[in-house]
C-alpha cells in the first residue's frame, strides 16, 4: 500500500453453514470461497457449529466420509471456530417477527438471517455468503448484501 492511499475497507462476511461446509469439504467453489474469505472478518451464528458437526456426522454415518476424513474435518472445525465472531442464538432473535416478504425460510435458516441482520445493524456487512438459493433470496428480501 502506498503512503497516503486510502485504507481498504474492512470486509465483514457473514458465513452460513452451506458456504462453510463447501470450504471444509473441498466441494466445487471452495477455492473461490476460500479466496473471498481470506483476510476478512468472519461472522456467523453458533448454529454454524451445530449444523456443521451434525452434517459431518451424517456424512460419516452414510459412508461418505472415512473415519480419518471425519476426524480431520472435526479438528479443522474446532480450529476454524477461533477465526469467527459467533453470536449466540438468543430469545430476542427468536422472538423477532422479522420475516422475508416472499420466502419462508426454515427455522435454522431464519436464525442465520436474523443473526446476520443483527451484525449488519451494528456495522454493515460486506456480504451474506451462502450457497443456498432460497437463503440467498431471503437475505436479499431482508436487505442483506449478497
Amino acid at each position: 500500500m502506498s503512503p497516503g492511499a486510502p485504507p481498504r475497507p474492512r470486509r465483514r462476511l457473514y458465513i452460513d453453514t452451506s458456504a462453510y461446509l463447501c470450504v471444509l469439504l473441498g466441494e466445487d467453489g471452495a477455492d473461490r470461497l476460500a479466496a473471498e474469505t481470506d483476510g476478512a472478518e468472519l461472522l456467523s451464528s453458533v448454529l454454524l457449529v451445530l449444523e456443521a458437526r451434525r452434517n459431518l456426522t451424517r456424512l460419516a454415518r452414510k459412508g461418505l466420509l472415512t473415519s480419518e476424513q471425519y476426524a480431520a474435518c472435526v479438528e479443522r472445525l474446532e480450529h476454524d471456530m477461533q477465526l469467527f465472531v459467533l453470536r449466540d442464538l438468543t430469545l430476542d432473535l427468536c422472538h423477532s417477527g422479522l420475516l422475508p416478504a416472499v420466502i419462508t425460510p426454515r427455522s435454522l435458516d431464519l436464525a442465520h438471517l436474523r443473526t446476520a441482520l443483527w451484525f449488519h445493524g451494528r456495522e454493515a456487512l460486506t456480504r451474506f455468503v451462502t450457497l443456498d438459493g432460497a437463503q440467498e433470496q431471503a437475505a436479499r428480501e431482508l436487505g442483506l448484501p449478497v
